[in-house]
């Protein structure tokens, strides 16, 4: 009988990592990814908890990097085989391994300059890996899913991609082989989109699963209205551009920073924004941005409405992309009518940092948080109401109106993920993964009032007999 373990994304959020293991001796690992957090370094280096050299198949269902973090280390440590994915996939992820690879290296070589002053540089540990080994990942066997379109793969496993609607090239995957004779369908959702987002476009149904693994990040809840959430958006960057002050706004890299330009750009073609200048401050969004232009199509309506009348989905006039250092600290010559929208989402690190240090004091100017913000975070603290924050050892008074925007997010609430759950007929036995115990609970009992089903929290590496 197949089995299933998950070595990560088990009864937490990220580090989102399933082996199946196929009665025919198949082993198929969907995703890889990172864990993420303050104290999550030990479990990233730790072994994996499978022999990397026995996995046939990577499927990837996006390329976030709590499910492609760590795609590099099983390689380094023997991987080989053959890596599935959309188009988009690939080229995301090669953007934010690579990113991922330059962060490590760079905190590498500064905790190695410490350590050497204090004649420990043989306790510095390693780089979990290096821009070399993320480079040799894209050497192995690739081969491109296409939405809906089953790709025939090893000892006759039917793999099928299914949009997501979570970010660029995101999808849902079914994995069909036979055992005994029987066809066994088993489904993994990845993480799926909120139905109102208005970058990437709807959830594609699953006509069917005898077994669902399914997120349930944010299933104890569901959303605010989009409507209202993009309206107070408006509502604040108006205000502050014109009182004559600058608008803050740290974001993620990828989905995020396209949701805002996508509104910014909205507004520009609306007459709704004021004369500004706005800077996408962030290399890695940049890089992203051009890629969610390049796959204009497989994106919501609005995105591809803009592409076809103006040759591209988020640029306008007031757009300015600052790529290098120098032109970001240009940006500090901008007394007032600016928009910049950095890095990091949380405010950990970044050029966000520097927009803080030299706009955080001037009580004209406003951030805007439209992203979650972890306990022990700088975002987290700004959202708490904190009156100062120290920077490069200076302390920092906060006169700038703190604005948290609730309502944007990539990932579907419980509303969405049970109606995505009613059209796949029939359903078999569902498995709650990636997500938050407490918030599993709550969506197990939704899916046991709303659906009839029983559902099973997944514990980590436990054995499940599919």
């Amino acid at each position: 009988m197949a089995t299933l373990r998950s070595y990560g994304a088990a009864q937490e959020v990220t580090g989102s990592c399933h082996l199946l293991r196929l009665d025919n001796g198949l082993r198929i690992l969907v995703d890889c990814g990172m864990f993420q957090g303050e104290q999550e370094e030990e479990k990233n280096r730790a072994p994996f908890g499978f022999d990397p050299k026995k996995v046939d198949l990577l499927v990837v269902t996006h390329a976030h990097l709590d499910h492609v973090g760590r795609i590099p280390k099983l390689v380094k440590e023997g991987f080989d085989g053959i890596i599935v994915a959309t188009r988009a996939t690939f080229e995301l992820a090669q953007v934010v391994l690579m990113d991922s690879a330059k962060l490590m290296e760079e905190e590498y070589r500064t905790r190695f300059r410490k350590a050497q002053r204090r004649g420990e540089e043989k306790r510095v540990p390693k780089p979990l890996y290096t821009t070399e080994d993320v480079e040799a990942t894209w050497l192995l066997t690739h081969i491109h899913a296409k939405y809906d379109k089953p790709l025939k793969l090893l000892k006759g496993v039917r793999v099928t991609f299914r949009d997501a609607g979570h970010i660029l090239g995101s999808a849902t995957v079914e994995i069909a082989f036979r055992e005994k004779g029987a066809l066994k369908r088993i489904v993994f959702s990845g993480d799926l989109g909120n139905r109102h987002d208005m970058v990437t476009p709807h959830i594609e149904p699953v006509p069917r699963a005898d077994a669902l693994f399914i997120e349930s990040t944010y299933g104890d809840r569901n959303h605010k209205n989009i409507k209202e959430t993009v309206a107070e958006f408006k509502a604040v960057v108006r205000k502050t551009l014109l009182n004559r002050g600058n608008v803050i706004i740290p974001s993620f890299a990828i989905e995020r920073a396209q949701e805002v330009l996508c509104i910014l750009k909205d507004m520009y073609r609306k007459r709704e924004l004021p004369h500004c200048q706005v800077f996408l401050d962030s290399p890695m969004a940049i890089k992203a941005t051009h890629l969610f232009s390049k796959y204009h199509d497989q994106l919501g309506p609005k995105c591809r409405r803009f592409y076809d009348e103006d040759g591209d989905v988020f640029d306008f006039p007031y757009l300015h992309l600052t790529c290098s250092v120098e032109e970001s600290k240009r940006i500090n010559e901008v007394e007032r009518g600016a928009i910049i929208i950095a890095g990091s989402g949380m405010c950990t690190g970044g050029r966000i940092l520097h927009h803080f240090k030299n706009r955080l004091w001037n009580e004209r100017n406003s951030v805007v948080i439209v992203g979650y913000q972890a306990e022990g975070t700088l975002g987290r603290m700004l959202v708490d109401g904190a009156k100062w924050v120290r920077l490069w050892h200076e302390d920092i008074r906060i006169r700038a109106k703190i604005y948290t925007i609730n309502g944007f997010s990539a990932h579907a609430d419980q509303k969405g993920l049970v109606e995505w759950m009613k059209q796949i007929d029939p359903l078999g036995k569902v498995f709650l993964v990636h997500g938050e115990k407490e918030k599993q609970k709550a969506f197990k009992k939704a899916i046991r009032k709303k659906l009839g089903k029983k559902a099973h929290i997944v514990a980590p590496k436990e054995r499940i007999h599919l």
